[in-house]
């Protein structure tokens, strides 16, 4: 077993991340300066455990941005913790598969947003969906993973949508908030565990 401070074993423990494999950027950090590492922790604690998502919710929605972000320790340790908070794997696949298609619609309407030309505003997409239609998660929960994800990518034109449709859909601005701080969160920690 790593040796490591007690606060890097406690985020370790959040994360559902075993100790024999700390990554090296984590374990620098842990031997240099615990600072930022508590602030993670904390920062990790703050959006898992909100008062506008469930904690099944929380922990799908960080599977879906460690999917985006392609980090397998990350995927194991929030599949592990969307399963103990009662997730089913269709419901974990789901979240994966969402951040899957958002990946690719992001880069798509990013592609449209940037050009602004009416001939490819016109264009037919031709990209399949039906995962969007009858979503196992809900159609609001379903568009708030879209949300968070297009917020992580970086697409306004996606953003902007997905917004307006989960509010539309029923879901309150610190609803919305709150998705995007683990969103934000779950990005810092890719930058360190990986």
């Amino acid at each position: 077993m790593i040796q490591v401070t007690e606060t890097t074993a406690e985020l370790l423990q959040l994360l559902y991340i075993e100790n024999e494999v700390t990554p090296s950027v984590l374990q620098t950090l842990d031997n240099t300066d615990a600072r930022y590492i508590r602030d993670l922790k904390v920062n990790v604690s703050n959006v898992l455990i909100t008062n506008h998502l469930t904690e099944k919710e929380s922990s799908l929605l960080a599977l879906a941005i460690a999917t985006n972000q392609k980090n397998n320790l990350l995927i194991n340790g929030f599949q592990k913790l969307a399963t103990k908070n009662g997730a089913t794997t269709e419901e974990q696949n789901e979240a994966v598969s969402c951040a899957s298609l958002l990946a690719g619609n992001n880069v798509f309407y990013r592609f449209r947003h940037f050009q602004q030309k009416d001939s490819y505003n016109t264009m037919q997409a031709k990209i399949k969906m039906n995962i969007m239609m009858k979503p196992v998660l809900g159609k609001e929960f379903f568009e708030l993973i879209s949300l968070a994800v297009s917020a992580v990518n970086g697409c306004e034109m996606c953003v902007n949508a997905h917004e307006h449709s989960v509010r539309e859909l029923g879901a309150s601005e610190e609803r919305v908030w709150d998705a995007i701080r683990l969103a934000a969160v779950i990005t810092s920690l890719d930058k360190v565990i990986s």
